[in-house]
């Protein structure tokens, strides 16, 4: 097979989880024996033009002069053009929709025959916070418009999947993102922090108040635990919410602000001993750092909503308040006891069953394959 990934920021991964899902599943279906060609922009550090069989298709982006979304929109629309155009691909998948969506009007996306486009939907973009009222508006016509244009859709989440099912009667292909179970840890990185094994919280998260971090905050500042085991807050905190969490709760013992771990190996360890993970995160679909969590050996306490469960199942404690993570802090010592080693050991059975890199290059050439042959007996 021929297969493009576009409307992702190149490979080898620099950004974040569309780029590790392409690098992956990419690089996977490559040695594989499948044609596969990933598209980046060219401001990206990586100038090749192969990177571990994948060929780069190296795209102009005015992004870094005209801004992140703006400069998405022309480097988003000439790459699908190129795509459709100039190259004979039997499969292109396109990374979510909120800029590639006047590319899609623009060249009748849905009726194209040759070759068959797949959208990944992503999460549900229009409820971020960060966005003003007018912008998510845009973003959920952008949303509709997707669901109208796309020829088939696929949601990396259960959650998404029945989403669109009941709210646009459409189907979509549940196609996870990855993780691989992690074994190498380290705990001489906890001393950059001064900390010490089972004896602090962490929170990985981008600093966004969609990610409930107030939430896990405020119920660690009226529990027993605060200043006694402290809560890690991993993430920039140059964003406009970080630097109001900062400001509001930095002057807290028993929180500390580190900004963003870029070190996987470090950020794996830092993960693994903690005392619990908290996972906010609650308008996306698989999130990548969820997976990560679990491969990492965790005892995750996630926010409640469909999203989370679809990926932890029974295997988490639950909040939906800063009163109910109050609750879980005052007494837990007893629930670690209790369910950690348990949920832990599940958590990472399912990253190895379910969510390795391994099983969804498989799940994906399947898939891809499918589309095809349905595509020939029409």
């Amino acid at each position: 097979m021929k297969i493009a990934f576009v409307s992702v920021r190149g490979i080898p991964n620099n950004y974040g989880g569309f780029e590790q899902f392409a690098e992956y599943i990419s690089v996977g279906l490559a040695k594989r024996g499948h044609d596969v060609t990933v598209y980046s922009p060219s401001y990206h550090p990586y100038k090749e033009n192969e990177y571990k069989g994948v060929h780069i298709k190296h795209i102009y982006s005015p992004e870094p002069w005209i801004g992140g979304s703006v400069g998405s929109f022309f480097y988003d629309f000439a790459s699908l053009k190129d795509a459709l155009k100039k190259e004979h691909f039997d499969i292109i998948y396109e990374a979510g929709y909120t800029s590639i969506i006047p590319a899609f009007i623009w060249f009748n996306v849905k009726k194209i025959k040759d070759p068959i486009v797949v959208t990944n939907m992503d999460g549900l973009e229009y409820k971020r916070t960060k966005f003003n009222k007018w912008v998510q508006k845009f973003i959920h016509w952008e949303e509709k418009e997707a669901v109208k244009h796309s020829q088939y859709l696929i949601a990396d989440n259960m959650g998404i999947h029945d989403y669109y099912k009941e709210n646009f009667g459409v189907e979509s292909k549940f196609l996870a993102y990855g993780a691989d179970v992690h074994t190498d840890f380290n705990a001489e990185y906890l001393k950059e922090f001064g900390l010490k094994p089972e004896e602090y919280y962490i929170l990985v998260a981008r600093l966004e108040p969609e990610n409930n971090i107030v939430m896990a905050i405020e119920g660690y500042l009226h529990s027993k635990e605060n200043g006694k085991r402290p809560l890690v807050v991993v993430g920039k905190t140059t964003t406009p919410h970080g630097k109001e969490l900062v400001a509001k709760y930095g002057h807290e013992k028993g929180i500390k602000f580190v900004g963003g771990i870029y070190d996987f190996k470090k950020l794996d360890s830092v993960r693994h001993f903690s005392k619990a993970y908290f996972h906010g995160h609650s308008v996306g679909g698989t999130n990548p750092s969820l997976l990560e969590a679990m491969a990492s050996g965790c005892f995750v306490l996630a926010h409640d909503n469909i999203f989370n469960r679809a990926v932890l199942k029974e295997n988490s404690l639950y909040y939906g308040s800063a009163e109910k993570v109050t609750e879980i802090l005052n007494d837990i010592d007893n629930i670690c006891e209790k369910y950690k080693q348990g949920y832990t050991e599940a958590n990472i059975e399912e990253i190895k069953n379910e969510y390795s890199w391994k099983h969804l290059v498989d799940q994906h050439e399947q898939y891809f394959k499918e589309l095809l042959e349905r595509a020939k007996n029409k």
